[in-house]
């Protein structure tokens, strides 16, 4: 039997990403001990080595190597049939595009109900991280394209984006919130209507334990010192698309640092990514989701104590 920090060392794999695959993904089973610490067997110190491999090796999300691994299991052991034969990645690959297509095509045509009937069979058929990360996200990049070549009017894509916006929405308040972590405020500043990478940013922080008030895009300067001041605020994520709002973000941050210094900062975009004089480099968060799970355990979670 090995503790969390055992496992950890191990396996390469922080206890705080060990906590979250057990519970969101109901990854392995630990053993209790009479204080409540998690004691690992072999047997789940096997099934995290297979799960780490098919991430690290095979580019798979966590939420498919775990149903991979429960297809594998659920072969009784006695059993002269083959085991169930996993589909491969650009099988997936594929199936993925196609829903994207046919969820698409009904928004397009404005056919909301059917639309989210496919959303609805998506997450039944892929899971949460596949529909989001593969088939939805895709799609609001689509609709964003679409719109600025002129192949989609303005009325169908805040069509398209409120609908699919409205289903990320409704994950917010599934996870529980955690009091360690930052009461964060995310937006994209007066003049910005994408948020694409807004959305994906405040869901990642939202999975994680954050409560997150999301305002979304174009939103007016005015509107949001009186939040700051009233709902103790402690990070700010800003997103953009154009470096030419870069200059008119690091006057709105300096303005809120005036005021609150406590405050922090994520600021996350094309366009800050491209910027080449950015004032506040230190905040900008990488373009590459996988990174910002390094970023949230290096600044969050480091400091939990063992076993909790």
């Amino acid at each position: 039997m090995y503790s969390i920090k055992q496992v950890a060392a191990m396996l390469g794999i922080q206890a705080v990403t060990l906590r979250a695959w057990e519970n969101r993904y109901d990854a392995v089973t630990p053993e209790r001990t009479e204080s409540g610490y998690r004691m690992y067997t072999e047997e789940n110190v096997a099934d995290l080595r297979w799960l780490k491999e098919q991430i690290d090796q095979h580019q798979a999300n966590i939420s498919e190597a775990v149903r991979m691994l429960k297809i594998r299991k659920a072969k009784r052991p006695d059993s002269s049939s083959p085991a169930p034969m996993v589909p491969p990645v650009p099988v997936m690959e594929e199936a993925h595009a196609q829903m994207a297509d046919q969820i698409y095509d009904s928004l397009y045509h404005f056919q909301g109900e059917r639309a989210n009937g496919l959303i609805d069979f998506g997450f039944t058929m892929y899971g949460y991280d596949s529909m989001f990360y593969h088939v939805l996200v895709p799609i609001l990049v689509r609709v964003g394209d679409a719109w600025e070549a002129g192949r989609a009017t303005v009325a169908q894509e805040h069509f398209m984006t409120q609908l699919i916006s409205q289903r990320f929405y409704q994950f917010f308040h599934l996870f529980p919130i955690y009091p360690h972590l930052p009461k964060v405020l995310a937006l994209c500043p007066e003049g910005e209507h994408h948020q694409v990478g807004l959305l994906l940013f405040s869901l990642f922080m939202r999975k994680n334990g954050a409560e997150v008030l999301y305002l979304g895009a174009n939103t007016p300067e005015e509107g949001v010192f009186p939040i700051l001041r009233e709902q103790k605020i402690k990070l700010v994520c800003l997103s953009i698309t154009s470096p030419g709002l870069v200059e008119p973000c690091d006057q709105l941050i300096d303005r809120i640092r005036d005021e609150f210094p406590h405050i922090r900062f994520v600021l996350g975009g094309k366009g800050f990514e491209r910027a080449k004089h950015a004032r506040h480099p230190e905040w900008i968060m990488p373009e590459d989701s996988a990174d910002w799970q390094s970023w949230i355990e290096r600044e969050y979670f480091t400091d939990r104590p063992p076993g909790a």
